[in-house]
């Protein structure tokens, strides 16, 4: 029998105990150390030269842990907390109660016909995951240091699992969002149909924000002190407090190299059954692809070191 078929065949088994092993390495952070299992064979970690650098069939294999990092993100972020997965509906909701005083009521900005409070969460529910999942994600590596540097995994999966995270908080949230649209007797659509494209749409470009900002965080820790800045920044070039419908003709393609802007008008208008911006939503869906592909192997060339200087 060929040598070469022996080692495919014992490579699920060996991929698994690679999983369990990282598992019994989180359980045991305390003072486990890393499993005798892994000195039973050498896992060497080089960057490729080539663009072939990302192996999708490598993170297939490992999606169970990714999943165990997902619900390990979960739980660790609500725990011993007073109010729990109460801060999913708390933070998204009382943001909306200031900018509906300020900006709906004092400053009169415009929400197209849409009552203002409804307006503002309903931008602020994919603004807040689109936050809170780049700046978790950022800071997963350095976050995951002592695993990282215990045993091998594609740790593409870390960043990801923080962002995977956030779609609890969403779903949490979005629960606000249905008793807003009861309260403001909004009639339900086919248009809701639409609201798993933009959801899908907006954690693709989380994803990629987040991979390209964990890496750099590694090796340069002022993105850390950086990102909390950049993304109250971001917050305001997108269409959260305000529509892109007040941005003269002239502008708009400005406000549309931001992908978010395709992504929040989007959907608001699944929700509020209103004329999609087609060409709003086809460049976000182009950037956000292309940020996403760039970020992923930019992370791929640059993660032989994590290892040595995180």
């Amino acid at each position: 029998m060929d040598v070469t078929d022996i080692n495919d065949k014992e490579a699920p088994a060996r991929e698994s105990q690679i999983q369990r092993d990282v598992a019994t390495a989180i359980n045991g952070s305390s003072g486990a150390g890393v499993p005798d299992s892994l000195y039973d064979y050498t896992v060497t970690i080089e960057a490729s030269g080539s663009w072939a650098a990302l192996d999708l069939k490598e993170v297939w294999a490992y999606r169970e842990l990714l999943f165990f990092l997902t619900w390990r993100d979960v739980k660790v972020r609500y725990k011993q907390t007073l109010l729990g997965a109460a801060w999913a509906i708390l933070q998204p909701l009382f943001t909306m109660l200031i900018f509906s005083l300020f900006f709906g009521k004092l400053a009169g900005i415009k929400s197209d016909d849409i009552p203002y409070p409804l307006f503002a969460y309903a931008g602020l529910l994919p603004w807040t995951f689109f936050s809170n999942a780049v700046t978790n994600s950022g800071n997963s590596l350095v976050g995951n240091a002592n695993l990282i540097t215990k045993v091998y995994f594609p740790r593409i999966i870390v960043p990801a699992a923080a962002v995977c995270a956030g779609l609890v908080d969403l779903a949490i949230a979005f629960l606000i969002l249905i008793a807003l649209m009861i309260y403001y007797s909004v009639a339900l659509s086919w248009s809701l149909l639409l609201l798993p494209f933009f959801i899908l749409l907006v954690t693709l470009l989380a994803t990629g924000a987040g991979l390209w900002l964990s890496a750099l965080n590694v090796k340069y820790r002022d993105i850390r002190y950086a990102l909390p800045f950049l993304i109250q920044l971001w917050m305001f070039a997108s269409p959260v407090i305000y529509p892109s419908s007040i941005v003269p003709d002239k502008w708009r393609w400005a406000l549309w190299l931001n992908p978010l802007t395709g992504i929040i008008e989007g959907f608001r208008a699944a929700l509020f059954n209103r004329k999609l911006d087609m060409a709003a939503i086809a460049v976000a869906a182009v950037l956000t692809f292309a940020l996403l592909i760039c970020a992923a192997y930019a992370f791929r060339r640059t993660e032989d070191g994590f290892a040595d200087i995180i």
